[in-house]
């Protein structure tokens, strides 16, 4: 092995119980890569591969911090292991990768990819259960037609069914007469402040939805293919944009119109200080172009995002009951804050005072707020779903709707 390459683990390695034994899991969200246990007695050496050591940098970290003695030729065999098993960021796993994306774009359309899992995999019964989810809540006034933008939940439907009715039956005539559909989602293993694309039409049991290729191809050249399509991918197995496209294609009845699927990344780094929102030049000429676009047909926005995540199941301290109706007074000024219609004043209130909460929407609110340009929210529906089984871990999430 070249003793300059600094070799560097490219996936995030989590701790996990299997068979009364600590295991650590390898969390690969392409699912590439051919191992999914990783011997504790590895951990070390996983560790320093960052990609900021060589191998004898490595040999000598790991004696230094473990008092452990790795030879180097031990340490390049499991490297070599590694590398086999698509764990580096390699030639290998760039192959792969690309093997990967070629199949994906051979398809004729993104594939369900919780069909049979998550929901019923037959139309008549996925209808059947988003149909009982309407009729058992309490009907709401209809928005609207007019209506510009909804925010939907990604959560599960078991959990978050009412919500998602209520809020998706309210916007039904926006829905029905829309001409283009931009549906933003949580990219839950995006970059920092990406915002993927693809070509492919997205299907699900209800039928398929048409991207809008020329717009892909459009925004594609304009912030350039190499930052657009990176992690497209993600779009494979990403949940965020399916569960609403589903609830999207059943109050169309099935009827297809134009559709701008895009995954939006981490702002993790823009509230940490390392970069300026309001400098991403990307993004200005991203909003600029599909202000454009709405201006010349009529548009709706889905954002799809859940608000707050607490509790140890997303390490946080257990919740009690004074924590819970602590949490619905927090999302309740989170969800005011989000109607007023202000993309810049909600990042800079989210960054000091929310982002600890998870805000599991934090981007695809912020770029609604920034297309929309102003316009009021209304909050259609509101839940805090149970996270754990000891009630002390929550997820709350909210129905919105713009005009």
């Amino acid at each position: 092995m070249n003793h300059a390459i600094k070799p560097k683990i490219r996936n995030i390695i989590q701790p996990a119980s299997y068979r009364g034994q600590q295991v650590f899991l390898v969390q690969d969200n392409l699912h590439l890569a051919k191992i999914y246990e990783f011997p504790p007695m590895l951990v070390p050496l996983a560790v320093f591969c960052d990609g900021s050591r060589t191998v004898p940098e490595i040999e000598a970290a790991i004696k230094h911090q473990y008092g452990l003695h790795i030879p180097q030729p031990v340490i390049e065999d499991l490297l070599a292991q590694f590398d086999e098993v698509l764990l580096l960021e390699s030639d290998t796993f760039n192959q792969a990768k690309q093997q990967a994306l070629a199949a994906y774009r051979a398809k004729p359309a993104r594939k369900a990819a919780l069909a049979g899992a998550s929901y019923p995999a037959d139309p008549a019964a996925l209808r059947e259960l988003l149909q009982d989810y309407i009729g058992q809540v309490e009907p709401v006034l209809p928005s609207p037609a007019s209506s510009r933008a909804i925010i939907s939940p990604h959560i599960d439907y078991e959990r978050g069914g009412p919500v998602y009715a209520q809020v998706w039956a309210s916007a039904a005539k926006a829905v029905r007469e829309a001409e283009l559909i931009i549906l933003l989602g949580t990219d839950h293993y995006g970059g920092y402040g990406t915002l993927t694309l693809t070509p492919q039409n997205y299907a699900s049991p209800l039928g398929e939805m048409p991207t809008d290729r020329a717009l892909v191809e459009r925004l594609a050249n304009l912030l350039g293919p190499e930052r657009v399509f990176a992690e497209e991918l993600h779009h494979l197995n990403e949940w965020s944009l399916e569960l609403d496209l589903v609830w999207l294609q059943h109050i169309r009845g099935g009827k297809p119109c134009s559709l701008l699927p895009i995954l939006c990344g981490s702002f993790r780094h823009f509230v940490m200080g390392q970069a300026d929102i309001k400098q991403d030049v990307a993004f200005k000429s991203f909003v600029e172009v599909l202000q454009e676009e709405m201006g010349q047909r009529r548009t709706v926005i889905v954002a799809s995002g859940d608000l707050a995540h607490m509790g140890p199941a997303f390490d946080g301290p257990p919740m009690d009951s004074e924590d819970f109706e602590q949490m619905k007074i927090d999302d309740l000024r989170l969800m005011e804050m989000i109607g007023q219609g202000q993309a810049d004043p909600f990042f800079e209130w989210m960054k000091n005072e929310q982002y600890e909460r998870n805000v599991c929407g934090f981007s695809p609110f912020y770029f609604t707020l920034k297309l929309l340009g102003g316009a009021k929210g209304q909050t259609i529906s509101y839940d805090c779903c149970p996270a754990d089984q000891n009630n002390s871990s929550f997820v709350s999430i909210c129905g919105m709707i713009f005009e």
